[in-house]
């Protein structure tokens, strides 16, 4: 079956094509490294670990680079304020970064540049802008891509450079010859003799932010490549501007399809370090098992805004159960995925339809349904076989019921509270929902006029 993607250059779910037959070269931006990572950039990590494996699954080979930052005026700033430097945080985050990636069976990438390795190839790609006019030296030392230079400049985001000159305005000493031209090259202060920098054609200085992206990209993967990813809040002025200057150095297009995952919410806002309402992946770990955070994660399609809540976690965390329990109930074969069989056939159907993993769980629980109705040791294995290509339902089941057979006091209480607050407001199904949950998890509620108390079954 043919694989479609919604490209958001295009607006338009495509019927995907790699350029080099039976090889997919992916590239998505990666984390910048001055903090352990919080649920957000889990869905970032999740979602294109997904893509890559589907991708494999479906025959390809994959070569997937997702880059480190590791150059960034947060990551000086936090180093500063640790007293240590740059690297050293830098390699205390990655390190970070592998432990919570692995915890939530993240596969690697094939590759992971780290920005401060290129610098070479970001000075060459500056260097081939300004011969093309579209860079220039500011007056204050710095190099600027001349965003009005490019025509094509404003095509991802879908916007005109009127509307995304909106509220933008030139500071008096920045140099700008208009308020959308970006940085690429940012001259050392002469006043800070300890500062990061590298000497260069332009002066001592540092790369900016979107140029590290265009050069990792175009050693690793080559001037036009398969797919460019990442979180939306990326799509400008981001990946406009690694457009910008990809295109503009090589006048050939940078990735043939642009994919964007959505947000992580808490109370209806993206959940971000710079609003203060993020959860790091340790802490949710410290509440929940990674299946389970993993399985919260694949359950919603890429595209959409997926709401935090513990107890969407629970929910999550009963429904992995049941899959679970199915595999308990019929120890599975060891089968190779039948793709034949209906039910792998509508699971394959919704993964090439823009990586459709809610519909693709949802034969996930069809299958859990036909393994306790029929007790087939060959339908749980392609339960486990299917669930696989999500990275999920691989441990021993025993060994997850019964990690989750004792919920903490702290969490039934939460879960007590979040029914109450149900019932209060008459949505008796959520309530219902809840009891159900709990049930499933061996505690058992017994409600009283002086309220509920609750017991293990």
């Amino acid at each position: 079956m043919t694989l479609r993607i919604h490209n958001t250059l295009t607006r338009a779910l495509e019927t995907f094509s790699p350029l080099e037959p039976g090889h997919v070269r992916m590239y998505v931006c990666g984390m910048t490294v001055y903090d352990l990572c919080h649920l957000g950039h889990a869905r970032s990590m999740v979602a294109f670990d997904v893509v890559q494996r589907w991708l494999k699954a479906s025959g390809y080979r994959v070569t997937y680079v997702r880059n480190i930052t590791d150059i960034d005026d947060k990551i000086i700033k936090r180093s500063v304020e640790n007293g240590e430097t740059v690297r050293a945080l830098t390699d205390r985050m990655v390190n970070a970064l592998h432990q919570d990636a692995d915890a939530l069976g993240i596969e690697r990438p094939s590759y992971e540049p780290r920005a401060m390795d290129y610098v070479p190839q970001m000075l060459s790609m500056i260097g081939s802008l300004e011969n093309k006019g579209l860079a220039y030296r500011a007056s204050n030392g710095d190099v600027n891509f001349a965003v009005r230079k490019f025509a094509g400049y404003g095509k991802l985001s879908g916007k005109s450079l009127d509307e995304l000159q909106a509220g933008e305005r030139v500071a008096v000493d920045d140099g700008k010859h208009d308020p959308m031209d970006f940085v690429l090259w940012k001259s050392a202060k002469t006043s800070e003799p300890d500062e990061v920098k590298w000497p260069s054609p332009f002066g001592a200085g540092r790369p900016g932010w979107h140029i590290e992206c265009s050069a990792m990209s175009c050693e690793m993967l080559g001037e036009s490549f398969d797919i460019h990813g990442g979180g939306a809040d990326l799509q400008f002025p981001h990946h406009e501007n690694e457009i910008a200057q990809s295109e503009g150095a090589f006048d050939k297009p940078m990735a043939s399809v642009w994919m964007h995952n959505g947000f992580i919410n808490v109370d209806n806002e993206k959940m971000s370090k710079s609003l203060g309402n993020f959860f790091t992946i340790r802490d949710v770990l410290k509440e929940f098992d990674a299946e389970t955070i993993r399985f919260f994660v694949v359950r919603s399609h890429y595209r959409s805004p997926l709401n935090y809540s513990d107890v969407h976690l629970n929910d999550a965390r009963g429904a992995l159960k049941r899959l679970y329990t199915a595999l308990h109930a019929v120890p599975p074969d060891d089968v190779a995925i039948d793709w034949a069989h209906p039910l792998a056939a509508r699971f394959q159907a919704a993964m090439n339809e823009d990586f459709g993993t809610p519909e693709a769980v949802a034969v996930l629980f069809e299958l859990a349904g036909e393994v306790n109705r029929n007790h087939s040791a060959q339908t749980s294995g392609l339960l486990k076989a299917l669930a696989g290509v999500l990275g999920l339902l691989q441990d021993k089941p025993e060994t997850f019921l019964q990690a989750g057979a004792s919920m903490d006091e702290d969490a039934i209480q939460i879960q007590i509270a979040a029914r109450a607050a149900a019932k209060a407001a008459k949505n008796f199904a959520e309530a219902d929902r809840i009891r159900q949950e709990l049930a499933a998890q061996g505690v058992l509620l017994k409600d009283s006029p002086t309220g509920t108390t609750w017991e293990r079954g």
